[in-house]
C-alpha cells in the first residue's frame, strides 16, 4: 500500500492502474488528474516520513488497501449533510473532506453530534485549506475524482466497504488536557462568543481572556465521556468584544483552558497507542499543531498525512491527530 508524497505524474499512473486513492495537495495539481476512484482536498502542508513539509509540487497519497473492493463517492451540501451517517456502509468506513469556512463546514461542525446515527459508523476526514499567505484570496476546494469535479461548498465522502474479517477503528491523539483553572460554559452553540459563564458568573469572554492573560495557543478542552475534545481560539476582536473559534463551542458543555505543553513532538509520540502504526491506513494533523510546535522538518512517528484546517473523527476537532486503522478480526 502506497502512502506518502508523490509527483503528479506518479499519481496519474496510480489512477490509470485502477488504484483507489485519498489525495491532498495543491489545487492545480489535483485539477490535472484524470477521473478515477479518488477524492481529494486542497492543502500545501504535510507531515511526511522526513517531517513537516510545505509544498505545492507534490500530492500526498493514501492508497486504500486492495481488499477494499467496493467504494462509492457522495457529495453533500449544508442541506443534505444530515444524512451522511445514514448513507455510510454497514461494514466499512467513510472518509470526508470539506472546504474550510464554507456553509457545509459550518453546518456539519455545529450539528454533527445531533445527526441521526451519529458515531455509529466510522467517519474520518479533514477540512481542506490553503497556504496561510493566501487566506482570503484563494478558496479551499474539495474534489470528487469519480466525476472530475471540484467544489467550494460541499462535503465529498468516500464510502468504503470492508470484508467481514476486517475491523476498522478511528482514534485520536490529543496532547492537551484540561487545566486546573476556571470552569467555562456558554449559553449557545457557535463559532464565536461575547459572553461566557465563568464558574457560574456571566462575564465578557474577551475581557476575561485579557485579564487572565490567557495564552490562546492553548485550546479550550472539554471532557466528553473521557475523551478530551479541543476547541481552538481563532482570534479575539477587542473592538467588538468577541472571541472567535475554529470549531464551535456548545451550550452547557464545561470547558477549561488546556494545560501548557512541554514538548509537542515528544508528547505526540508518547500518547500514540502502541502498535497503532502497524495497522495505520490514514491520518491527519492540525495546522495549529504544525505552527505552534514548529513541526516543519520534525517527525511525528509513522503518522504521516495532510496538515489540515480541522480534523474529523465523527465530529469536527481542533489541534488533534486523527487516524484510522484496519486489522484482521
Amino acid at each position: 500500500m502506497t502512502t506518502g508524497m508523490h509527483s503528479i505524474n506518479e499519481v496519474k499512473d496510480m489512477l490509470t492502474a485502477g488504484k483507489q486513492l485519498l489525495l491532498a495537495g495543491d489545487e492545480a495539481g489535483l485539477r490535472e488528474l484524470p477521473k478515477g476512484s479518488w477524492i481529494g482536498g486542497t492543502i500545501p502542508y504535510f507531515i511526511t516520513k522526513e517531517g513537516g513539509l510545505c509544498t505545492n509540487d507534490q500530492l500526498f497519497v493514501t492508497q486504500l488497501p486492495d481488499y477494499v473492493t467496493n467504494i462509492k463517492t457522495a457529495v453533500y451540501d449544508e442541506k443534505t449533510i444530515a444524512t451522511v451517517y445514514n448513507d455510510a456502509p454497514q461494514h466499512g468506513f467513510s472518509t470526508i473532506i470539506i472546504p474550510a469556512s464554507c456553509p457545509t463546514h459550518l453546518d456539519f461542525a455545529l450539528n454533527a453530534p445531533t445527526l441521526e446515527n451519529f458515531a455509529t459508523r466510522p467517519l474520518i476526514g479533514w477540512i481542506s485549506g490553503v497556504l496561510l499567505d493566501d487566506l482570503g484570496k484563494v478558496t479551499p476546494k474539495v474534489f470528487d475524482g469519480t466525476q472530475g469535479k471540484a467544489f467550494e461548498n460541499a462535503a465529498v465522502v468516500l464510502n468504503a466497504e470492508l470484508p467481514e474479517n476486517k475491523i476498522v477503528e478511528i482514534g485520536i491523539v490529543n496532547i492537551f488536557e484540561q487545566g486546573d483553572g476556571d470552569t467555562i460554559t456558554f449559553a449557545q452553540n457557535g463559532f464565536s462568543a461575547r459572553e461566557a459563564m465563568i464558574n457560574g458568573g456571566k462575564v465578557n469572554f474577551a475581557d476575561y481572556l485579557a485579564e487572565k492573560k490567557v495564552d490562546t495557543k492553548l485550546p479550550l478542552v472539554a471532557d466528553l465521556y473521557g475523551a478530551m475534545i479541543n476547541t481552538s481560539f481563532k482570534g479575539v476582536d477587542e473592538a467588538n468584544k468577541q472571541v472567535d473559534f475554529y470549531a464551535p463551542v456548545f451550550e452547557g458543555v464545561e470547558y477549561k483552558i488546556a494545560k501548557p505543553v512541554g514538548d509537542y513532538v515528544e508528547d505526540f509520540r508518547t500518547r500514540i497507542p502502541q502498535g497503532a502504526g502497524d495497522h495505520l491506513v490514514f491520518s491527519c494533523n492540525c495546522i495549529l499543531n504544525y505552527l505552534y510546535a514548529e513541526l516543519e522538518g520534525k517527525k511525528t512517528a509513522e503518522f504521516t498525512g495532510p496538515v489540515t484546517f480541522g480534523e474529523i473523527a465523527y465530529q469536527l476537532l481542533n489541534q488533534t491527530l486523527a487516524y484510522l486503522t484496519i486489522e484482521d478480526a
